[in-house]
């Protein structure tokens, strides 16, 4: 199926996890939620992103200036870079969007523990800040930890660099990130792959990161989809074969 079918029965108020750190996002998937028209989203992700104006790189922070997201859960809701204001801020300054900041590690031991059936976990990260107002706090061994409970979505958008007709999914270097944990943790998962999905069997059991029991779709990039984004351009680098 195409990326537009694969995203069609997506609903408003949904939650949806995003992974990547730029290498492994599912560009192609979000450019086709963007054209898809859900709104009242959560969404579960390391950061907020930023606009843009290519229509095949639409993706958190086109939905979140849209207006089509509800509340954000995140590591970064404000820019890392300090010349540049990020997407989310004027948002959530203004009440028009909630925002939950979680620590980045607490962030995927979250995702992970939902993905394992885990409903809750004691961490010491965040104790004394505003990330752990109105937790339940407990004392282990001397130390002061914060209950933080799991995440687990509706949707997850995956980006797999090799996939087989089973769902088995291989990722690539450090665009492994995010994937395998978000991979686990929702009820549809939905993944857009770069390479020719081959057939059951022919990838090494022992190189599989993600089984293919998590799997909902499978989606090859097409021609002329978006493999990566040139980052000292910012344009696309387009599908060929």
């Amino acid at each position: 199926m195409s990326m537009d079918e694969a995203v069609a029965g997506f609903s408003d108020g949904a939650s949806l996890m995003i992974p990547g750190f730029g290498p492994g996002a599912p560009i192609n998937l979000m450019a086709a939620l963007w054209r898809q028209g859900a709104t009242g989203l959560t969404t579960i992700s390391n950061g907020v992103g930023f606009e843009t104006a290519d229509e095949d790189q639409r993706g958190l922070g086109d939905l979140v200036m849209a207006g089509r997201v509800k509340k954000v859960i995140a590591a970064f809701t404000a820019s890392t870079r300090p010349s540049r204001t990020g997407t989310a801020e004027g948002l959530i300054a203004d009440g028009r969007m909630e925002a939950e900041l979680v620590p980045q590690g607490t962030l995927a031991e979250r995702i992970r523990a939902g993905g394992a059936g885990i409903p809750a976990f004691y961490t010491p990260a965040g104790v004394g800040t505003e990330t752990a107002t109105g937790k339940e706090h407990r004392d282990f061994n001397g130390r002061t930890f914060v209950m933080e409970t799991a995440l687990f979505a509706d949707y997850s958008f995956i980006r797999a660099w090799k996939a087989d007709t089973a769902g088995n999914l291989l990722f690539r270097r450090s665009a492994r990130n995010f994937n395998p944990i978000m991979a686990m943790a929702a009820r549809n998962v939905i993944v857009e792959v770069e390479q020719p999905i081959v057939e059951a069997g022919e990838i090494d059991p022992d190189q599989v990161h993600v089984p293919g029991i998590y799997v909902s779709t499978l989606v090859r990039i097409p021609v002329g989809g978006v493999l990566h984004v040139n980052r000292a351009t910012g344009m696309a680098v387009r599908q060929t074969a």
